[in-house]
């Protein structure tokens, strides 16, 4: 931490020096974003067990962003800025879980009333290519994708490079040695799902072609030391058929394995999403998935399949099993990942899943009502072993979801979302049955 704290403060001082230069105060931008969430998990009975406690909040979050330009030169200069609040407004007595990633957790297991942190990046940008330093970073990459399901985002500490120097190539490669949870002042080591040990090294690069117009190829290896390597294969291309008509195709295809203590030590195990592993604790998976949408006018059909090996479940970051000093929840748990079953409630990542998806949605721009937006989805999975090896178990997820963001007037941009998901499972390695519903409402204004 003081390495890096005292890096970012010789870079802020070089810029203090330059930040009269035309284009670091000219380029700024600065922004206050608000998010009021209620959020309410319906733990279902099912048959044989009691149901865990609903979880029922509400909570305002406020996001603060600079953005500066670049200082004039062969390299250019600037710094990002980020400051976060979160405010608990509601939970209702015994209707926070302590294990919640909605809200931190009191020592009384109750939520906090507040909670806030702040973050920095310095950054240089020399020709076509940026380099970013700091804690504020949220990457949206194949192998690692930052988190803002809740009331503030999950971001990382480290460094990024971005370049774009050869036409039609985006070459991105980094450094992440922390993260910020959603539901955390605090930060945490890297891990993955289960594991109380981290890692403060989790290295990435990769290369975005754009091999014609319509046709993007990608291919990405990370390593999170001591717990798993993954390459990633990726094709997106769009085919026109017509002004108002398309048909898009998007193949993805992962390959993780075990690296270092990962296998051999019980601190560093992976608990392959609470489901069956060929070796106990190891990382080892290939899953693939194919997604197809058609779009003809405001009316999208998507329709996809995904597979997922029978040695061991997918594996990305997740910091949700490590604790703090006295053994509690950090609020690190909520990750995304970049498969098309990344759904509302469930993941369908466990070894052997089986997963059948679609989704339709429409735009109501097309009937004079711009801004609103709706779509239902639905997933199955079939085939997925059981954590003990005896057996299979299958689950479904349906969701459905209503956005609408007023285009003009006194509250222009101020949006609402609805979401309602439904999960039910069989099997000793599904979820408990549950419904979930979001009610959201988001706010930025631009200062400059």
């Amino acid at each position: 931490m003081y390495k890096s704290s005292l890096a970012l403060a010789v870079a802020l001082g070089v810029l203090a020096q330059q930040a009269g230069a035309a284009g670091f105060v000219e380029d700024s931008k600065l922004s206050l974003s608000s998010r009021t969430m209620y959020f309410n998990n319906d733990n279902r009975e099912t048959p044989g067990s009691k149901p865990r406690p609903d979880v029922r909040e509400s909570g305002q979050g406020f996001k603060l962003d600079y953005i500066s330009g670049f200082t004039q030169g062969t390299v250019g200069f600037g710094v990002d800025a980020q400051a976060l609040w979160g405010i608990h407004l509601d939970g209702g007595k015994g209707y926070h879980q302590d294990s919640s990633t909605f809200m931190p957790s009191d020592s009384n297991g109750s939520s906090v009333a507040q909670w806030a942190r702040f973050g920095a990046n310095a950054k240089a940008r020399f020709s076509k290519t940026e380099a970013h330093f700091g804690s504020a970073l949220a990457p949206m990459l194949p192998i690692l994708v930052s988190n803002d399901g809740r009331l503030l985002p999950q971001t990382f500490e480290g460094g990024t490079i971005t370049s774009k120097e050869i036409e039609n190539l985006t070459i991105n490669a980094g450094q992440l040695t922390h993260a910020m949870g959603r539901a955390s002042s605090n930060r945490t080591g890297l891990s993955v799902s289960g594991a109380p040990a981290d890692s403060n090294k989790f290295r990435y690069g990769g290369l975005d072609y754009k091999l014609t117009p319509d046709l993007t190829l990608q291919y990405y290896y990370s390593n999170l030391e001591d717990f798993y390597k993954q390459h990633f294969l990726g094709a997106t291309h769009v085919f026109k058929i017509a002004d108002d008509q398309s048909f898009k195709t998007d193949l993805r295809y992962f390959d993780s394995s075990s690296d270092g203590k990962n296998g051999d030590d019980v601190n560093y195990a992976f608990d392959n999403n609470k489901g069956y592993a060929k070796h106990k604790g190891e990382v080892d998976n290939k899953t693939w998935s194919a997604m197809f949408t058609y779009t003809l006018g405001g009316h999208s059909l998507m329709v996809g399949h995904q597979q997922v090996s029978d040695d061991g479940g997918f594996v990305w970051l997740n910091q949700g099993g490590v604790r703090d000093g006295n053994g509690r929840p950090e609020g690190n748990g909520g990750a995304s990942f970049y498969l098309f079953t990344d759904s509302m409630i469930n993941q369908f990542a466990k070894a052997g899943e089986n997963t059948t998806f679609g989704q339709y949605s429409y735009d109501f721009a097309r009937l004079g009502v711009p801004g609103l937006k709706a779509s239902i989805a639905y997933l199955r999975g079939e085939d997925g072993r059981n954590a003990d090896g005896k057996g299979t178990f299958s689950e479904w997820e349906r969701d459905a979801r209503v956005d609408y963001v007023i285009q003009e007037g006194t509250f222009k941009g101020l949006g609402a979302s609805l979401r309602h998901g439904v999960y039910r499972g069989t099997g000793t390695s599904s979820l408990a049955d549950q419904d979930q519903t979001r009610f959201i409402v988001n706010y930025t204004y631009n200062f400059m």
